[in-house]
């Protein structure tokens, strides 16, 4: 484990935690097999009142969903996107039978915000949820660490300046598990969930937003303590720093789920990997194996859990009836590749914190080996995936996301999207339409002063110092690395940009939930 980067933020909390979770580990163990296969609790049957219904006369096949999400990996990290270190042979695999997204982004750099985003289709702001959420049972001196380092980031001098404004997924946010076990799917969530702690406050559980079933940790593998649950049962006060299983026993529920017959209806797996998320645990056989140090290690085992899911899909004859989709929930922290020289990493309203690996297969239905090069988010999967379940957007809200399924299939070439937003916690930073990608304000993240945004004692400090300037404009299918600002050369994109982006910010101030009155 690389303890280094684990005392960048977690080792306070992970120390506090590590005694109680050893003493659970056999006990928790015996309860994991005691569990497994149990049929869905009582929790999973609590129906919310959808404002969406099944598609009348719809006669395509409702295909199986497997969507496999990482956690902190780089859109350059896998080989299928020219990774030269570290092997991920089911990934490319996967890239060689399916469809490539270039210019795929999450629409968040951090993961609260971003699977959010992913499972209901609308920017996290219109849920609250802008930041990582923490764990309930955090240690007292860890919360008052937090709100200390809040404090002086709103000086300019940490880039943590704000807290989510709710503690968790609201239980009236409709989710594409929730849409899709309307149309008869069987829903599972595997791994993490980082969208409210269930363990203080049931209405967060992922089986009062769409499952059916459950097995993972509320949290990150770095929030401690971070029970394990099946379903609603707790199985583990606190994973620990017992964490070189977690890989397997999410690839083993996953595989499990897909084998358990439940009359022959279609299903949706929600896969949301641990990794390669700060600290590293790599399990004993991937162990030093990698060129890439412990981060490679734990990549090139998440690509052999890739290949257990294929595999488990061809041996049950399922291969051609399902949808396979793999990617990211932002780009890499201290370490990982986030592209092909993107600037920026996890955080950061960059390329690099941005863009994601987006890897689409569905034999019959999707050309192998294409490669799209059109902009779409994360948000996209919702509306995208109700489509093909021949479910309805709901009638009650703005849903920000669009169905690509044109652009996934080839049958369309231009993305549906006019702009793509890009917000930094609360605030909105940038906007990205056709070929242009235009910030506001963005902290540069260079020397002498990383944190130089004009919005804070340091950073007004900085300003007209020959130093960072705003806005900034920059081309990004020729300047993938936003290198060379162009803000000065194209005053009239500039002034187009900032006009999209002032008309969204006063659209969320006029309605910040996106609702939208009956019959509208």
């Amino acid at each position: 484990m690389n303890t280094d980067r684990m005392t960048r933020r977690t080792m306070l909390r992970l120390g506090a935690a590590a005694a109680g979770s050893a003493a659970l580990g056999y006990a928790g163990l015996r309860a994991l097999e005691r569990t497994a296969g149990n049929a869905p609790t009582a929790l999973a049957a609590r129906p919310k009142a959808l404002s969406m219904e099944k598609l009348k006369g719809f006669a395509g096949k409702r295909p199986n969903i497997v969507l496999i999400l990482c956690d902190d990996m780089g859109q350059g990290d896998p080989g299928c996107y020219g990774n030269t270190v570290v092997r991920t042979p089911n990934i490319d695999r996967l890239a060689r039978e399916g469809v490539r997204f270039t210019d795929f982004y999450a629409s968040a750099s951090l993961c609260t915000p971003s699977r959010v985003g992913l499972l209901t289709g609308r920017y996290a702001v219109r849920t609250g949820l802008i930041f990582p959420l923490q764990s309930g049972g955090q240690p007292v001196m860890a919360r008052i660490l937090q709100s200390v380092a809040r404090g002086i980031g709103r000086l300019g001098a940490f880039d943590m300046t704000v807290k989510s404004f709710v503690d968790g997924l609201p239980a009236d946010e409709i989710t594409v598990a929730d849409g899709l076990r309307l149309a008869g799917y069987r829903t599972m969530a595997v791994g993490k969930w980082h969208l409210g702690d269930f363990s203080k406050d049931a209405q967060y559980h992922p089986m009062r937003h769409g499952f059916d079933e459950f097995f993972g940790t509320p949290m990150s593998n770095d929030e401690l303590p971070n029970p394990l649950y099946r379903n609603d049962t707790m199985l583990e006060a606190d994973i620990g720093l017992d964490q070189e299983r977690l890989t397997g026993l999410v690839t083993k529920e996953a595989v499990d789920f897909i084998e358990r017959d439940r009359g022959g209806a279609p299903f949706f797996l929600y896969m949301a990997h641990y990794s390669p998320h700060l600290p590293f645990y790599p399990s004993e056989k991937f162990k030093g194996k990698s060129q890439g140090g412990a981060y490679g290690d734990v990549v090139e085992e998440l690509d052999h859990s890739v290949g257990r899911v294929l595999d488990c899909l061809r041996r049950n004859g399922l291969e051609n009836d399902t949808m396979v989709i793999f990617t990211s929930d932002n780009g890499p922290w201290f370490e990982g590749r986030p592209g092909n020289g993107f600037r920026g990493r996890k955080g950061q309203s960059y390329e690099g914190g941005f863009r994601a690996p987006l890897i689409v297969r569905h034999p019959g239905r999707v050309r192998a080996g294409s490669v799209c090069a059109e902009p779409a988010m994360n948000i996209d999967f919702f509306p995208t995936l109700l489509g093909a379940a021949g479910v309805t957007l709901p009638s009650d809200r703005l849903i920000d996301g669009k169905d690509i399924s044109g652009l996934i299939a080839g049958r369309e070439k231009r993305s549906p999207h006019e702009a793509l937003f890009f917000y930094h916690h609360e605030k909105l930073e940038g906007v990205r339409a056709g070929e242009w990608k235009y910030f506001r304000s963005i902290n540069h993240y260079n020397w002498p002063i990383p944190l130089d945004k004009p919005e804070t004692p340091l950073g007004i400090a900085a300003k007209d110092r020959f130093l960072g300037s705003w806005p900034n404009l920059y081309n990004v299918k020729r300047d993938e690395g936003e290198n060379y600002d162009l803000a000065t050369r194209h005053p009239e994109v500039c002034q187009r940009m900032e006009k999209i982006m002032s008309a969204w910010e006063a659209s969320i101030k006029r309605d910040p939930r996106g609702r939208l009155a009956p019959g509208a």
